[in-house]
């Protein structure tokens, strides 16, 4: 969850440390802190709050110019977030610093351990414990990647490291352990980022690092090894786009900027895809042969991506005629499941260093099955630990509430979906190019979607008072009305819920009174006229029992007018398809609500981007 960034170049320091530190705020945090090496000392700065706070200590007090510095933005674990917490924090007499992302769960034992030998403590995190043992070990052996390798074995738990020492200027070595760590290449520089964010405005020319690395930079190279030494060549590429994606480019929030490119990273995710009558996909080692042989599909995910599982589910056994189960990753190894190599886990992840999936796709390699990663960030772990990767190329997402990635998801798993069934005959060569011809009218429908959003936004503001919302949906619906309730969950903090329609009647119902709102997601009359007839009868009921109904509906869909108090309009699709257009009302709601009760909607409480812990 934390921001790292390192630097070593001819660049003003200070500056490209606020720079990836504010392109990695996205990602949450309550303090921050930078240090830079002046002269034959540590020069620090670190503040609690937000990185405002530490701009206006910088700008009052300037720290001096310096070549070589590392910038920290801080998720309070170990204690409060204060000054005294933030990092980086001092090794070594005051002569090395140091900041970390993760949690070093052995920390209490280091802890003790050190300050029986005299150590002193100035806060009361894990992280600084692994200061004070990297110091030391850098006072025995007068190197800073030896010390490393030293320090690094000692410590359980997960963890990225950057450190630097007065002694060694023009020096930042970086450790990685089960927690993402990205190189930046220059002329004349380089940097270290969690995230290629950092450092994506200096430099396309990235790698990441694998799992048990160690990175030694300084302003002409970028050396790698494993954490015995063994030198390793990481594979290099170019993150496909700059810094100004990564800007809000005047709308009002990253948010509301991600929801109006839902159709681009539509068109990106299916571009070179997409075939006159199929699917191109290229997943290397999961080869034809490979998928012909899969008997049954897991996929595991966390949160909206979960959601998105469970519409590719639909669209996987419809099409491929293959058994497909959604896993929380979170609870995935923890159940033992039954694994083989006829088995495939798909994994989905935004970031693609989700703690939690990650481990579950490991999980799923120790057992022999087959895995491919669904992704939308290039370099990422759990795609490299992955056998395959189908990348989303959704463009970057700061917003914590996901919108755009959660549409390209749906995008890649249909996608696959098609390629599935061609290869196994589920599908004649018309169907697939049926289905084709449908999903090339995505992103101009998702237009018309997003031009039409006048009573969205009206709804939102008469409703900013509003307690408890539900939804309703059913078949591909449903997972429609849970990731509409998560959204007004995340960033309007109201109590919101999903439901299966046929679950109503099993308990829901109860939750029905006068003036209960209810968002139903209806599907098609044309297309799937029996679930139409049950939503309807759904409708009817709670409408009976006072409630206000905001019917999601086809464009000429007439049965839900005499029910429905509002009734938000989507074009016509195939039924697989429908939830990329019926979602984007439901987080355009989300956030009109959260925006007429003045929240922060890009940054809700307690919530971060990428959840890189357990």
């Amino acid at each position: 969850m934390c921001g790292i960034v390192g630097y070593t170049g001819g660049r003003a320091t200070i500056e490209v440390l606020l720079e990836g530190l504010s392109r990695l705020e996205y990602r949450g945090y309550d303090s921050a802190g930078v240090s830079v090496i002046d002269g034959g000392s540590i020069a620090l700065r670190k503040k609690g709050g937000k990185l405002a706070v530490l701009r206006s200590s910088l700008e009052v007090a300037p720290l001096p110019a310096s070549a070589t510095g590392i910038g920290h933005t801080r998720w309070a674990t170990h204690g409060g977030p204060t000054d005294e917490n933030a990092h980086p924090h001092l090794g070594d007499e005051g002569r090395l610093s140091l900041i970390h992302n993760g949690i070093i769960e052995n920390f209490a034992a280091l802890r003790a351990e050190l300050e029986a030998d005299g150590e002193v403590f100035a806060s009361e995190t894990d992280t600084e414990a692994a200061a004070k043992m990297l110091g030391r070990a850098y006072r025995d052996t007068g190197d800073l990647t030896t010390a490393m390798q030293r320090t690094v074995g000692r410590l359980e738990g997960q963890f990225t490291l950057l450190a630097m020492h007065a002694e060694q200027p023009g020096v930042v070595v970086g450790a990685s352990h089960n927690s993402p760590l990205l190189v930046g290449y220059g002329e004349g520089e380089h940097f270290l980022g969690s995230d290629v964010s950092a450092f994506v405005k200096f430099t396309p020319s990235a790698a990441a690092l694998d799992n048990d690395q160690i990175v030694t930079i300084t302003p002409e190279s970028a050396t790698v090894t494993d954490f015995d030494g063994n030198p390793s060549e990481p594979k290099r590429f170019e993150v496909d786009w700059d810094s100004s994606a990564a800007d809000k480019g005047g709308w009002s929030s990253f948010m509301a900027k991600e929801v109006s490119e839902g159709p681009i990273a539509v068109e990106n995710t299916m571009r070179g895809r997409l075939t006159d009558r199929g699917v191109d996909l290229d997943l290397g080692v999961l080869d034809a042969d490979v998928l012909r042989g899969i008997h049954r599909i897991v996929i595991v995910a966390c949160g909206t991506a979960a959601y998105s599982a469970m519409v590719g589910k639909y669209a996987i056994e419809t099409w491929a005629r293959v058994p497909v189960e959604v896993d929380l990753a979170h609870e995935f190894r923890y159940r033992d499941p039954m694994l083989d190599e006829h088995t495939l886990v798909i994994s989905i992840s935004q970031s693609g260093e989700t703690m939690d999936t990650k481990m579950a796709v490991q999980h799923a390699a120790s057992r022999g099955a087959r895995t491919l990663s669904i992704c939308n960030t290039q370099g990422a772990t759990i795609p490299r630990e992955s056998e395959a990767v189908l990348y989303t190329h959704a463009g970057p997402e700061v917003a914590v509430a996901s919108t755009k990635a959660f549409l390209a998801q749906v995008i890649g798993q249909l996608l696959f979906g098609l390629h599935l069934a061609k290869l196994r005959g589920t599908m004649t060569d018309d169907a697939i190019a049926e289905v084709v011809a449908e999903m090339r009218e995505l992103p101009d429908e998702l237009r018309e979607v997003l031009a039409e959003q006048t009573s969205v936004h009206e709804l939102a503001h008469w409703m900013s008072d509003t307690r408890s919302v539900l939804f309703l949906g059913r078949h591909v619906g449903y997972p429609v009305a849970l990731e509409g309730a998560l959204k007004l969950k995340e960033i309007s903090y109201i109590h919101a819920e999903g439901f299966a329609g046929g679950e109503l009647k099993h308990g829901p119902i109860a939750l029905i009174e006068p003036g209960q709102v209810v968002f139903v997601v209806v599907p098609s009359p044309r297309n799937e006229p029996l679930l139409h007839s049950k939503i309807v009868s759904n409708i009817q009921e709670i409408r009976a029992r006072g409630a206000r109904i905001i019917a999601v509906a086809e464009a000429g869909d007439a049965a839900v007018l005499p029910y429905a108090d509002v009734v938000l309009r989507v074009p016509l699709t195939l039924p697989m398809l429908e939830p990329v257009l019926q979602v984007v009302p439901l987080h355009i709601f989300a956030l009109e609500l959260a925006t007429a009760k003045g929240l922060d909607v890009d940054q809700p409480r307690n919530l971060a981007k990428s959840v890189t812990v357990e």
